[in-house]
């Protein structure tokens, strides 16, 4: 299985910039980056907050955007967007029977879970009884069938070590991962978004991954106590490729213009060239 993996769009009205950047521009370089190269993909997958303040505008414009994607799509919401408003454009993106965005996609390579890390009126992540719930049955029924998991999150559900992100991330992370951790040998990757920094590793024995936003990045600063200090390093997505063997994430600077170029050109290397001979 081939996913694309990208995040936090962070969409305004078109025709508007946020912190200076287009998100809209940005998106739409990726959109045709992807279909360029990785049309064969099975699943894009956005991890949350695509938009900035929840508008119907914002989503308007990002619907049309999305709208030129080749491969299938598949949405997560995250803190800066409204469900319901989410739900009117985008009617074909499933929930759950209580309304969260939330569902279960079966696979070659297993069952994609994808979570509802939203609450109103907070930028904290949260997974309230009903979600956990809900989440428990899911592992269950994968169990039964002896299937791997993939997961899908906005929130990390851990700190990662800058404390104005941390604490802003999945509140009551303990009641989390005691839905988790019974099945934590069954789940191959943690897929989440709202950093906006690229990371890997492992929580609880579970590997994880994150990546650079499509508008602006968090700064990497482990002193900073009280704001998030931003920046415009490049957006990023990542290519999953999935096999019953192994899952290797690329991560992809599309918007990259240095100089491309075969590193077979020269058979003698700049270093050996300037050496001087005796």
């Amino acid at each position: 299985m081939k996913l694309i993996h990208l995040t936090d769009t962070h969409f305004v009205p078109r025709g508007r910039t946020l912190y200076g950047g287009d998100p809209r521009a940005t998106l739409e370089r990726a959109v045709a980056d992807i279909n360029r190269d990785h049309a064969d993909a099975d699943l894009v997958v956005v991890t949350g907050d695509l938009t900035h303040w929840g508008e119907a505008e914002a989503f308007a414009s990002l619907a049309e955007v999305l709208d030129g994607l080749t491969p299938r799509l598949q949405l997560l919401i995250g803190n800066h967007d409204d469900r319901d408003i989410f739900a009117a454009h985008f009617p074909d993106q499933p929930h759950d029977e209580n309304g969260f965005v939330q569902s279960v996609m079966q696979t070659t390579v297993g069952h994609l879970i994808f979570l509802d890390t939203n609450l109103a009126g907070t930028h904290a992540g949260w997974f309230c009884e009903t979600r956990r719930a809900w989440l428990s049955a899911k592992l269950e029924a994968a169990a039964a069938l002896d299937q791997p998991v993939f997961l899908f999150m906005h929130h990390p559900p851990f700190s990662i070590g800058l404390q104005p992100i941390d604490r802003i991330s999945l509140q009551e992370p303990d009641t989390f991962a005691a839905v988790v951790m019974p099945h934590r040998d069954r789940i191959r990757h943690l897929f989440f978004g709202h950093i906006h920094r690229p990371l890997c590793g492992s929580w609880q024995g579970i590997p994880v991954s994150s990546l650079r936003a499509m508008n602006h990045q968090c700064w990497l600063d482990f002193n900073a106590r009280g704001s998030i200090s931003g920046s415009f390093e490049p957006p990023a997505y990542a290519v999953a490729l999935i096999d019953p063997q192994q899952v290797i994430i690329h991560t992809h600077d599309f918007m990259d213009d240095s100089a491309k170029f075969s590193l077979a050109d020269s058979p003698i290397d700049d270093w050996a060239r300037a050496r001087p001979h005796p």
